[in-house]
């Protein structure tokens, strides 16, 4: 049955757009206007997705959950983006593959290993249960969120869309994603919306599907929060921490951040993280961070000037910058060297790559640059997603561009992966800026193998471990009977987002 909602990315009978260009957000900041290419594209697809599932004799709900429904969005995306001259890059997926579910699964079909390094999910049955936050159908800033496939009549409702079921659903069963880590958001630990224990035993559901190492779990360390530095022989020990997650916009006292270089606080997180043995470190990060975490002065610590010297100065440890540095407010074109001084107050991926360059930071070195949200977001614009994804490549190195996705506030991130990979930046950027050319090669190691090296994973044992575990199977079970739910699970909207800040999310 279609599920109804009042967006328009739906078509007339309901059915959700398999490629989602929305408002949603990770809850970090606030959602911005959908910008009128992207709602011209949206209704362009919906057009399209009606007139071939018709043509194929099949329900609108039965076309969007075939290779050939994505690959029809895809192409009516292409068609508005370049009638209106944004023509940086482009979806490569050939116009057969719209109505041959064959060519479609030539383009579209799972062929790499995905490894997604920013996963999300909260304890919603405990620390979610505020009563401020629940309404009689479900989340006040997440009305579109009713689980069909998890009990409705649950004395939480709907919260359970954020629990650990709905996490393995949407990141495993419903896209192609075959490992994951699980991180957190730097709250103090009365706050945490999920808790390191309980994201232990999210790990250890899915580790217990006959033994297979499908999910990774982060340790959170806030170095300006007393104990906390202190505390991370404790996690590593005790969690199986795979990495450390940090932010240096936070300070739970609302007052300032902080920088990898200072000695104060990234110094001394530095070398606890040397002394510990779990020598990568994930830095938010460019997207700033909403009150209480942050105040407004804190957004500079955001930019990336502190990376290089941190890299320079500690070439054992992995820094891996979630988001990559990207800022909705500092976006940028291509990057110009010398153009601008570099600074503490310079944001953006900009920032980053003008800070590696300043510090003799090579490409493919300890730096690394994560794509959650970033990748999200750069869907939208042809143009912006060259630049930026071109600047990466070029700057951060071909072997450092990590595949990440932030769900599941955005839901399954099946529509993220089939975008990146028929992703092509255009011959045109490519040989006015020195892009590289997106090829299979390229995509593999973004999708998950430049991230084994961090990691310290060997992809061989990890693909065995893969081979006819309980996950396999159920994937394989999935397959046949495909029920994706298409949703999102962030906010959409500035009153969605205060909502959520006022539950304490």
């Amino acid at each position: 049955m279609a599920r109804k909602h009042d967006v328009s990315r739906f078509d007339p009978e309901g059915t959700r757009l398999p490629i989602k260009l929305d408002e949603t957000t990770n809850g970090e900041f606030a959602p911005l206007p959908l910008p009128r290419h992207s709602v011209l594209a949206n209704e362009r697809a919906i057009e399209q997705v009606g007139i071939n599932a018709r043509r194929l004799g099949l329900s609108r709900r039965n076309f969007v959950t075939t290779s050939a429904g994505a690959a029809t969005t895809l192409l009516a995306f292409n068609e508005v983006h370049a009638a209106l001259g944004r023509t940086g890059s482009y979806y490569d997926v050939p116009r057969l593959a719209a109505l041959d579910t064959a060519a479609a699964d030539s383009a579209l079909a799972k062929r790499e290993f995905i490894f997604d390094i920013q996963g999300h999910h909260v304890n919603a049955l405990e620390t979610w249960k505020a009563p401020t936050m629940l309404t009689a159908t479900g989340l006040k800033f997440m009305p579109q969120a009713k689980c069909d496939y998890l009990d409705p009549k649950s004395e939480y409702g709907h919260v359970q869309c954020f629990t650990s079921q709905a996490f393995v659903k949407e990141m495993f069963l419903d896209s192609d994603t075959d490992m994951a880590v699980l991180t957190f958001t730097p709250t103090t630990h009365a706050d945490m919306p999920l808790t390191q224990d309980e994201a232990e035993a999210t790990r250890e559901m899915v580790e217990a599907m006959e033994g297979s190492r499908r999910l990774l779990v982060h340790g959170r360390v806030v170095p300006n929060l007393p104990g906390d530095i202190e505390r991370m022989p404790e996690l590593a020990e005790k969690w199986k921490i795979a990495a450390w997650k940090t932010y240096t916009q936070a300070d739970p006292a609302g007052e300032t951040g902080w920088w990898l270089d200072d000695e104060e606080h990234g110094a001394r997180l530095i070398e606890m993280a040397r002394k510990t043995g779990v020598k990568t470190i994930c830095i938010h990060k460019g997207l700033p961070l909403p009150t209480p975490f942050m105040t407004g002065k804190n957004r500079r610590f955001g930019g990336c000037a502190d990376v290089g010297k941190a890299a320079r100065q500690n070439p054992d440890i992995n820094f891996i910058i979630y988001h990559s540095g990207y800022d909705l407010k500092f976006r940028g074109a291509e990057f110009v060297p010398g153009k601008h001084e570099s600074g503490r107050d310079e944001i953006g991926i900009d920032s980053l790559i003008r800070s590696l360059i300043d510090n003799g930071v090579k490409p493919d070195s300890n730096v690394y640059a994560e794509l959650g949200t970033t990748w999200r977001y750069l869907m939208k614009d042809p143009n912006e997603a060259a630049h930026a994804m071109g600047k990466l490549f070029k700057y951060v190195g071909e072997n450092n561009v990590l595949w990440g996705t932030d769900s599941i506030w955005y839901g399954s991130p099946q529509d993220q992966i089939q975008a990146f990979r028929t992703f092509q930046i255009s011959p045109e950027y490519r040989e006015k800026y020195g892009y590289a050319e997106v090829t299979p090669e390229l995509r593999a190691k973004v999708f998950g193998l430049n991230a084994l090296k961090p990691y310290g994973l060997d992809e061989a044992a990890i693909r065995g471990s893969f081979l006819g575990d309980a996950m396999q199977k159920a994937k394989a079970r999935n397959a046949e009977r495909p029920d994706p739910t298409f949703m999102t699970y962030g906010p959409r909207s500035r009153r969605e987002f205060f909502a959520l800040l006022k539950a304490g999310g």
